[in-house]
């Protein structure tokens, strides 16, 4: 039998890349976006190609009411998710020096990648806990996807920072919290992945790379972050909810 699998921010980039890898290892998938239906429609063929079934549940995951639209459609498609991986998130619209931060940029930045996230997992978690009470079988899961910039400061993007940082800690209060009702809970930590949020600043990256910013001398990949994904999602790491899983080719490791 499939799994149901909710991916937000799924109709291209990691997001993507994380929805057809499970595609391809037996889950069905519930794809999210903020796009309309008819410019993800090649996202969804290729998911469906893997032998899934797939809906489009588009929405904005920092708006209540699209937020429960959402979640509406996914359980009437396909029931209570075994799975959420909280993958949309947003990049500053221009990168501001933190002394020239506006709030309209904090505000919108907080509001999708950390405000949004945390009332959907509220709510996931709230049905997977009715199912687990109801068929003590069910193992739920939440994936949070995270990045170094938690813990690695890029003083033009401040607002982005402090939203991963305070990210990391919602993946740890969840897996605290649920940990009762058999709800394991990670973050997968992505560093310089090549996407379209990173496309502005291919040139900056390669240069850094070349002199050495990680340990492994190329980008990352979203491949490279849905192998991660995955491996979770199958319990490869069944003592280590709340664990923090690092894909960044070793640009976080301190060095002399």
């Amino acid at each position: 039998m499939r799994k149901i699998a909710l991916v937000t921010g799924s109709s291209r980039g990691i997001g993507l890349a994380i929805a057809i890898k499970l595609a391809e290892n037996g889950y069905d998938l519930a794809v999210n976006g903020v796009r309309n239906e008819s410019e993800v429609l090649h996202a969804m063929e290729e998911i469906k190609s893997k032998g899934s079934k797939a809906v489009y549940c588009r929405g904005d995951i920092s708006v209540p009411d699209e937020r429960e639209a959402i979640l509406e459609q996914v359980v009437s498609t396909f029931g209570v998710p075994d799975l959420l991986v909280n993958n949309a998130g947003v990049a500053p619209l221009e990168r501001l020096d933190a002394l020239n931060l506006t709030e309209e940029s904090y505000d919108r930045v907080m509001r999708i990648n950390l405000k949004g996230p945390y009332f959907l997992t509220q709510a996931v978690a709230g049905m997977m806990i009715e199912k687990r009470q109801a068929d003590s079988s069910f193992s739920g899961k939440i994936i949070n996807i995270g990045s170094i910039s938690a813990t690695v400061v890029s003083p033009n993007r401040a607002e982005y920072c402090i939203s991963k940082a305070g990210f990391a800690m919602h993946s740890s209060v969840w897996a605290a919290r649920l940990a009762e009702y058999n709800i394991s809970v990670y973050e997968v930590r992505p560093g310089v992945i090549r996407t379209d949020m990173t496309s502005a600043v291919v040139e900056k990256y390669d240069r850094l790379i070349d002199q050495g910013l990680n340990l492994q001398p190329r980008w990352g990949l979203p491949e490279d972050v849905a192998v991660s994904v995955l491996a979770l999602a199958k319990d490869s790491f069944p003592f280590s909810s709340g664990g923090v899983f690092m894909v960044d080719g070793g640009l976080t490791i301190k060095r002399l």
